[in-house]
């Protein structure tokens, strides 16, 4: 809805500047960018010490010099321009769906019984006999729905954002929940005791296709986490150059070149993840991703509700409307976040508090 009215980067961070002010659009900029810094060297590190032990490097070691070797690798094709990360993305983001949709075409021509039983028994939750809190259960599964709300954080680079953020938004969050159901039920279908198996996906298309299938959707998810750091290291600079622009940092970090590259924002994107990689404690920051992303939707109802009740914007009541279940469903799932993924919440934005009020110090008075 609001990001079809903003031309510009930023997506909730523009939102929330236009409809509160700078302060509220820092906050929300910030958590966001500080989940996404993080998330991405996780993911990152992730892949490398999935796919190091393949080709020949063993340890520690070797794995976070291969993290950081890929990441520079994602960044130095970020930096060539937006088109060419634009045709990476898409054909990342193919290569990752292929798999997916076979699974799912071999699950709808055949949707009985598997032929061949689920080698999958027992598992963590069943023993344990204790069921969770449906607000964490859903906290986490919000992680399945990240990244729809990178769309109007590049709305300014788009040709036509008025009709262009709405139809890929609406569109990608369609075809991605169609998908994910029929992916569940063939999960469901063929692992009986889906909750103890530790990759649901693979192991759902060995009893559906065989290994071939199985080794096809395998490097697909080693391709979709490929995927998911290049989107992240592509996307995330937005989010510190739009924060510049809307709270005046400096530094220049706002400034987009004519490749529409924000190469001071990347570089220092690339700096932080490449640093988080070697720090190796991601782990905590990690459980940022999911209140960062409902944050934004729940800073992006609440700019809806009142850009609507303002009449600006060409919103009126009907949109006012929209905003308070949106809201109400992003806060109540928030609710499910334990007290520690809430306190590094809170130390994440007490350091950038400590940031933008040492940016504005430095900042010479107006006359």
């Amino acid at each position: 809805m609001l990001g079809g009215r903003f031309d510009e980067d930023g997506g909730p961070v523009v939102f929330a500047r236009d409809a509160f002010g700078p302060l509220p659009a820092f906050l929300v900029g910030w958590i966001a960018y500080v989940s996404a810094i993080a998330s991405a060297a996780a993911v990152s590190a992730g892949l490398a010490a999935a796919v190091a032990p393949m080709v020949g490097v063993a340890g520690a070691g070797g794995q976070r010099v291969a993290a950081t070797l890929l990441v520079a690798g994602l960044a130095l094709i970020c930096a060539a321009g937006l088109r060419l990360s634009a045709r990476t993305w898409t054909a990342l983001t193919v290569l990752k769906l292929l798999p997916l949709v076979a699974l799912a075409l071999v699950y709808l021509a055949a949707p009985g019984s598997p032929p061949v039983p689920s080698p999958v028994t027992g598992g963590p939750a069943a023993a344990a006999g204790v069921e969770p809190k449906w607000q964490s259960a859903a906290l986490v599964a919000t992680f399945a729905y990240q990244g729809f709300e990178i769309v109007p954080v590049l709305a300014g680079q788009a040709r036509r954002p008025a009709t262009a953020v709405p139809f890929a938004t609406v569109g990608s969050l369609a075809a991605a929940a169609a998908l994910y159901v029929v992916l569940q039920a063939a999960c469901a279908s063929a692992l009986p005791d889906l909750a103890a198996s530790r990759a649901p996906l693979v192991d759902s298309a060995l009893v559906h296709g065989g290994p071939g299938l199985a080794a096809l959707v395998g490097a697909g998810m080693s391709v979709s986490a490929l995927g998911i750091a290049f989107g992240m290291m592509a996307a995330t600079p937005f989010y510190l150059a739009a924060l510049a622009r809307v709270d005046r940092l400096g530094f220049r970090l706002d400034s987009v070149d004519d490749r529409g590259v924000a190469r001071r924002a990347l570089l220092v994107t690339w700096a932080l993840v490449t640093l988080l990689i070697q720090a190796g404690g991601r782990g905590e920051l990690f459980a940022l991703s999911s209140i960062a992303v409902l944050s934004q939707y729940i800073v992006t109802a609440a700019a809806l509700l009142a850009l609507a009740l303002r009449k600006r914007r060409g919103l009126g009541g009907r949109h006012a409307a929209l905003a308070v279940p949106a809201g109400a469903v992003a806060l109540a799932l928030v609710a499910g976040a334990s007290a520690r993924e809430a306190a590094v919440a809170a130390a994440a934005l007490a350091g950038g508090l400590a940031l933008r009020w040492g940016a504005h110090r430095r900042r010479p008075s107006s006359p």
